[in-house]
């Protein structure tokens, strides 16, 4: 990954360079952010600048994610052997080869995996241990790269801390998670944290219209929608038909939800579409409550007559946008938005999607009456 192949992020890129041109490198630290701000991309970017002032040919080497002195560490399963990242590895690299940016949800999903726990285990700790005992391939820098850290189990991180605490010369660690929260304070204390920012729009937008042929406008919608995160940016350009499927859905669940105080006979129809839901994969469930809470947003601001920042509109299969978005105000907006994160929260934690989706279908029939 080079630096120009990231998408914004210049004063982050240029304090990270400045760094290693004057000798600024601290041996451990901690890039927190979400994956599609470019937390991945910029450790790659920073751990292939170190190396190639060490030596002009690994350059080539960390862009193929095969440099002996470069070594990764992420969440995986327990298969029948044990819970090491080297047992996945092509795996990995042939997802972040292919998209740099990809979350963990993506990780899951490369793996059809999602009925299984993925976290970095001690055994894991223990082979990194093993490889940086040894002398460097090339006699420069060796470098760790332990991707999602906030997955590692409790025996993990007891076992990471003890490596931080006491590396071998000429080590780097270098970690991403998402946020600090389900760090151990004491690996947090000897680390220094990075905090990768959300991507500017503008940036985005250069982005976005450099690599794929789309129009304008297009780029203006996705990006208000992406909210500053790349990987969501390209699904929302490759999803073509799954918003024709979204939307319907979405049709589905407010009609039923406004005939259901009449009707209490609705809640049947309710309960079967939740249950279509549930039967999709996680990312897919995911990726249709952000667009749940985007429409939301987009009704409150319609309803608020504010048109200029309502870049989509609902209007196929006889919906009336204007009507729906009356019944969306401050009076219930935030209900609504909190139940959607709850919902997000609850799959991501592997709840039961059918009593997930099915409560979350009922408590809009209840706050869609609440507008006033």
């Amino acid at each position: 990954m080079n630096w120009e192949n990231i998408a914004g992020q210049e004063n982050l890129k240029k304090l990270l360079r400045d760094s290693i041109a004057e000798n600024r490198v601290s041996h451990a630290q901690l890039f927190t952010g979400k994956e599609g701000y470019g937390t991945l991309p910029i450790v790659l970017a920073y751990a292939k600048e170190v190396l190639s002032r060490e030596n002009e040919h690994a350059a080539s080497k960390v862009e193929h994610l095969n440099h002996l002195d470069l070594h990764f560490s992420f969440p995986v399963f327990t298969d029948s052997r044990n819970s090491l990242s080297k047992n996945k590895f092509e795996e990995f690299r042939e997802m972040i080869m292919a998209s740099p940016y990809a979350s963990y949800d993506d990780w899951t999903a490369f793996l059809e995996s999602e009925n299984k726990q993925l976290f970095i285990s001690a055994d894991e700790i223990d082979d990194q241990n093993q490889k940086f005992a040894l002398k460097s391939f090339e006699g420069g820098t060796k470098i760790l790269v332990v991707w999602r850290a906030d997955k590692m189990n409790v025996a993990a991180a007891n076992k990471f801390l003890k490596f931080l605490e006491e590396p071998p010369a000429k080590t780097i660690i270098l970690l991403t998670a998402e946020s600090t929260n389900d760090i151990l304070p004491t690996i947090l204390s000897r680390t220094q944290v990075v905090e990768i920012p959300r991507i500017h729009d503008e940036d985005l937008k250069v982005y976005l219209k450099k690599n794929f042929s789309v129009s304008d406008e297009k780029i203006r919608e996705i990006t208000h929608q992406a909210q500053g995160n790349l990987n969501d940016a390209i699904k929302l350009l490759n999803s073509g038909t799954k918003d024709e499927e979204f939307e319907k859905l979405f049709i589905q669940w407010v009609r039923d939800a406004f005939m259901v105080k009449k009707k209490p006979g609705f809640l049947k129809n309710i309960i079967l579409w939740a249950r279509e839901i549930a039967g999709w994969n996680r990312e897919k469930q995911k990726n249709f409550l952000n667009y749940c809470s985007e429409i939301f947003r987009l009704a409150l601001l319609q309803n608020y007559q504010s048109e200029d920042l309502v870049y989509k509109k609902i209007e196929a299969h006889g919906f009336n946008w204007a009507g729906f978005s009356k019944f969306i105000s401050g009076a219930n907006i935030e209900n609504i938005l909190e139940e959607i994160s709850i919902a997000d929260l609850h799959l991501t934690r592997n709840g039961n999607p059918k009593i997930i989706w099915t409560d979350l279908g009922i408590k809009l029939s209840r706050y869609i009456h609440k507008n006033t």
